[in-house]
């Protein structure tokens, strides 16, 4: 037995990682992958997540209801917090335009970089509190949109 395959055994089994890593088949040359692990999308996820958990925290705790709900600290924070989430998303875009990258993620995250003002305006223009209220919420739909996205296993090109 020569001294490769003698090593080769020997980690086979000492380390069962090794063994089932084996055992899985090979990775299909072309398939599409997942953006999710890298810094600048696992940092729109997180701050997604974030902001999405702060306005579903308002809408439950009726802060749509103040009148002056948009001038207020928290809200100017946050305005600014997705403001910059939505820079990082058209950032998202242009990275994978870079690469030639042919998928819907593309093009999402360019229209959520788009929406995401359009969103705030909407919550700041409101004129009543259950105006307010349906603005958050589809604010807090388009954040949370973004996770999912982001996160989504891709899909092979139809």
């Amino acid at each position: 037995m020569s001294c490769g395959v003698a090593l080769a055994v020997s980690l086979l089994l000492s380390d069962p990682a090794v063994a089932a890593a084996a055992a899985e088949p090979p990775a299909e040359a072309g398939a599409p992958v997942s953006v999710a692990g890298e810094p600048l999308f696992a940092d729109i996820v997180a701050r997604s997540g974030e902001l999405h958990g702060l306005v579903r925290g308002w809408l439950t705790a009726g802060a749509a209801d103040q009148a002056d709900f948009a001038a207020g600290a928290d809200y100017v924070s946050f305005r600014e917090r997705a403001t910059e989430l939505a820079a990082l998303d058209m950032q998202g875009h242009l990275v994978l335009r870079e690469r030639g990258t042919d998928g819907d993620l593309k093009c999402i995250l360019r229209g959520i970089a788009e929406d995401m003002p359009k969103r705030l305006e909407a919550v700041e223009s409101a004129a009543s509190a259950a105006e307010r209220a349906v603005a958050l919420d589809e604010l807090a739909y388009l954040l949370n949109d973004n996770v999912e996205v982001i996160t989504a296993p891709p899909q092979p090109p139809v």
